[in-house]
């Protein structure tokens, strides 16, 4: 391989390394607290999310009218899920619970368009 080659190969990794690290999904958030509402089975959902360095810290229910026991297995488990991945896209619906969980999916993902960065 000749110099000018390993020069241009290298030089496309390089930018191939800062795209990369600019596509990353930490830091698409502004910090802040931002609420959302959702459609729940029995009521509207509403959530509040705190984002803290750019990243989703916490996800809290602050209203609804669903069956406790459906509320309690989505925010166990949808809650959980969309902090580990830090958005809404890709988490799917808890079967038992679709209604609770879907509705607090759409709270969130309403909350998270408020704190994208423009």
């Amino acid at each position: 391989m000749n110099k000018w080659t390993k020069v241009l190969l290298l030089s496309a990794f390089a930018a191939l390394a800062v795209i990369s690290t600019g596509c990353s999904s930490s830091g698409q958030y502004v910090d802040g607290n931002y609420d959302g509402t959702g459609k729940g089975v029995k009521s509207d959902i509403k959530v509040a999310v705190e984002i803290k360095d750019e990243k989703i810290e916490a996800i809290t229910v602050q209203e609804h009218k669903e069956t406790q026991a459906m509320i309690d297995a989505a925010i166990e488990n949808t809650i959980p899920e969309i902090i580990e991945k830090q958005t809404t896209e890709g988490v799917d619906a808890l079967s038992g619970a679709s209604g609770s969980s879907g509705g607090i999916i759409e709270a969130v993902t309403q909350a998270l368009e408020q704190a994208k960065k423009k």
